[in-house]
């Protein structure tokens, strides 16, 4: 592979707002069949690091780097010295002797995967920590474009916790032009304030529209997009006793579609029918949640094609 100086992918913010277009328009292009056979990983190596569970994400990853002519080394979370007192640092550099790309999911703090992102041989793609899951936000933007044909213009309502996964939506959605998200989420189970702040920012910048309310009375209408995420976040636990009380008026079913009749509806997965969706929404005719899950493989062979070969976007 030629050598090109690594990029890495912690958040969405690390992308400018051409490369975010770039690579979720790429990720479609793969998803659609266009892209063709490439191989620009031929020669690499790709570490595979999930310190958590992982369905979606890891197969995604390891499938697409293999597509891509990469070989892959798989670690999981009790295999390296940091659980012996090595430091992120130290790891981040040995790495990058060794690996062309790491793809890693702690779902802890995010310092630890720029830590590993300082130096300039190894990419490093953050695949979930506990504040963002970028990763799925381009899966969901890459969604967006193959469904709609366009991401600038969608309105989306989005129902259930503000997770990693809300704040990549938020983050990424709203730097599209004339976007609408409106989020409804549990008080106190909200986004977090510094996402919300950056997201506001976007969409004033970028002539877009976010807005959070914590209960789920009028609702808009005309929405493009219904999105849920599974209540209880991969990794964590909530210390409230009585929180499935808070949650379920959020529960995502059939009457969320008087107003929004031409809705798709879309869920990042794994599921839990009859708590944050019923079966008939997500196994319904407006579902594309599975074709959702699909593009995650498209969307993680367009970032690990940017990390390494470039999408031909300089911004």
């Amino acid at each position: 592979m030629a050598s090109t100086a690594a990029r890495h992918l912690i958040s969405l913010d690390d992308l400018t707002d051409g490369q975010l277009r770039s690579v979720a328009a790429r990720g479609a292009e793969f998803s659609s069949g266009r892209a063709g056979r490439v191989r620009p990983l031929d020669g690499a190596v790709a570490g595979i690091y999930f310190r958590k569970t992982s369905t979606r994400t890891r197969t995604a990853f390891s499938s697409g780097a293999l597509r891509l002519g990469a070989q892959i080394v798989t670690f999981n979370g009790g295999d390296l010295q940091t659980n012996t007192g090595e430091t992120s640092a130290d790891t981040g550099l040995v790495f990058s002797r060794m690996l062309d790309v790491l793809v890693a999911r702690t779902s802890g703090d995010p310092a630890e995967l720029r830590a590993w992102a300082a130096q300039s041989r190894m990419s490093v793609v953050n695949a979930m920590s506990a504040d963002e899951h970028p990763t799925q936000g381009l899966t969901d933007l890459t969604t967006l474009l193959g469904h709609f044909g366009r991401i600038d213009g969608l309105r989306v309502l989005y129902v259930g916790e503000g997770n990693n996964t809300a704040a990549a939506l938020a983050l990424g959605l709203t730097r599209f032009p004339g976007t609408e998200l409106e989020l409804r989420t549990p008080r106190g189970y909200g986004l977090a304030g510094d996402v919300l702040a950056r997201a506001l920012a976007h969409a004033d910048a970028h002539g877009s529209r976010i807005t959070e309310r914590h209960d789920m009375a009028g609702l808009p209408a005309g929405a493009d997009v219904i999105y849920t995420t599974r209540w209880q976040t991969t990794g964590t636990s909530k210390p409230d006793p009585a929180w499935r009380e808070r949650f379920a008026p959020f529960q995502v079913n059939e009457a969320l579609w008087e107003g929004s009749p031409e809705a798709v509806f879309m869920h990042d997965l794994p599921a839990h029918r009859g708590e944050e969706v019923t079966a008939e929404v997500l196994d319904g005719k407006r579902s594309i949640a599975f074709d959702q899950a699909e593009n995650k493989m498209h969307s993680a062979m367009a970032v690990l094609e940017w990390c390494r070969a470039g999408t031909g976007e300089e911004g």
